[in-house]
């Protein structure tokens, strides 16, 4: 059995499925992406290379689509040259156009995974309403969805990560998805004791309390803003308490750097109060292992977001016990109950977060119930362990429905 990945990053969401194939199931498995051709835990990995894409003259609405195109089309013609490739299957992350074309070059079927559907009103576009939404992006909004509705139409089965997510997208094509998570890799995600509270050269002292914040880039959509509000007013009050941020200078998702003077979001935040960085521990990038380090060592979590696709951190964080205080914001709604496995509160009530911080903070281990029934959920439903079955029966029962109707 052979399984084709698309993606244009590797090894993305497929990784841990593509080795698990590999080293239990003795499926062939190709990865097809924009890095360097290899060999990687058994999985071969090809390389596709874009010829265009969108410029400033192609219209601002179609540029993800036309962008996509380009995607697609190097996809295809990599995969023609490839003629000793040929997959029982083909798995994608929509939205790129990975796969699109690929059905017109092999007879099997397809599987796409469904992050995001895109929408103007009620939701991360308009969620924070203190920052305007330009009329030009709203209508975007709409087109940004069509290589998505290209791929629901074109895949024979999908799927999103969270139930929220899946039921972004139109009602019709809901009996075409499920519901399965990448899995959260518990030899890596769990939680360590008497880890060194150490930090590089800088030494944590005993007794002093410590806040984690972790996000790929500091930005509105992952609330750094509203997470330094919430920092400066413990620290305002308390003097034993450290805050390790975790993340780069980076903007993700959304145009921050299109509304401010400074280099990074970081830095405009910065400069918008008076902050004792002596008490912020700004790491950028950490591996794997240090952040679950990290993650154990803490005494509190907090995590927001906007109504997006939600953070791989959180579920880490929630894998490694943390306390986790989260924005009471869709996607989170449906990993943590309040007072059961985290705590929650709404995303913009700085005093609220505050409250609940500072509870935890006065006594962490009488909050220690919390991260251990975090930890226990993902044992429970989440682990790789627990969803890479899944994944399983989703692409046999792909390959079968195929192989029925052929017969």
């Amino acid at each position: 059995m052979h399984v084709l990945f698309c993606h244009k990053n590797f090894p993305a969401q497929f990784g841990h499925i593509a080795r698990y194939l590999v080293n239990n199931k003795g499926f062939q498995c190709s990865f097809v992406c924009e890095l360097e051709p290899g060999e990687f835990d058994g999985v071969r990995r090809i390389q596709y290379k874009i010829q265009g894409g969108a410029t400033k003259t192609v219209h601002y609405c179609s540029r993800t689509f036309e962008n996509a195109t380009w995607h697609a089309h190097a996809v295809y013609e990599t995969m023609k040259r490839h003629a000793d490739i040929k997959p029982d299957l083909i798995v994608g992350h929509s939205g790129f156009g990975s796969t699109l074309f690929l059905a017109d070059l092999y007879d099997c079927p397809i599987i796409n995974y469904f992050e995001y559907y895109y929408r103007g009103k009620d939701s991360d576009l308009d969620f924070r309403s203190e920052i305007p939404t330009k009329e030009i992006d709203r209508l975007r909004s709409r087109t940004r969805n069509a290589m998505i509705l290209l791929d629901l139409q074109t895949c024979n089965v999908g799927y999103a990560p969270t139930e929220w997510q899946r039921s972004l997208f139109p009602t019709e094509y809901h009996p075409k998805l499920r519901s399965i998570f990448d899995g959260v890799d518990t030899s890596v995600w769990y939680r360590r004791h008497n880890v060194p509270r150490q930090i590089g050269e800088r030494q944590i002292p005993e007794g002093t309390k410590i806040v984690t914040y972790v996000s790929r880039g500091f930005e509105t959509m992952r609330g750094f803003d509203i997470f330094m509000k919430v920092a400066k007013k413990i620290c305002d009050t308390r003097d034993d308490v450290i805050f390790l941020c975790v993340g780069s200078d980076r903007v993700c998702y959304g145009g921050d750097l299109n509304r401010i003077e400074e280099k990074s979001y970081r830095e405009h935040v910065l400069k918008q109060d008076n902050y004792d960085l002596d008490r912020f521990i700004f790491t950028g990038r950490v591996h794997p292992e240090d952040l679950a380090n990290i993650l154990s060592m803490g005494d509190l979590h907090i995590y927001l977001t906007v109504p997006f696709v939600l953070s791989w951190s959180m579920m880490n964080s929630m894998a490694c016990g943390a306390t986790v205080l989260a924005s009471n914001t869709a996607p989170v709604q449906e990993m943590i109950k309040h007072g059961e496995n985290g705590l929650l509160a709404d995303f913009y009530d700085v005093d609220h977060f505050t409250e609940l911080a500072m509870q935890v903070l006065d006594d962490p281990q009488g909050h220690r119930y919390l991260g251990d029934n975090a930890m226990a959920m993902i044992q429970d439903r989440y682990t790789l362990e627990k969803c890479l079955p899944q994944m399983l029966e989703l692409y046999e029962s792909a390959i079968n429905d195929r192989t029925s109707v052929a017969a």
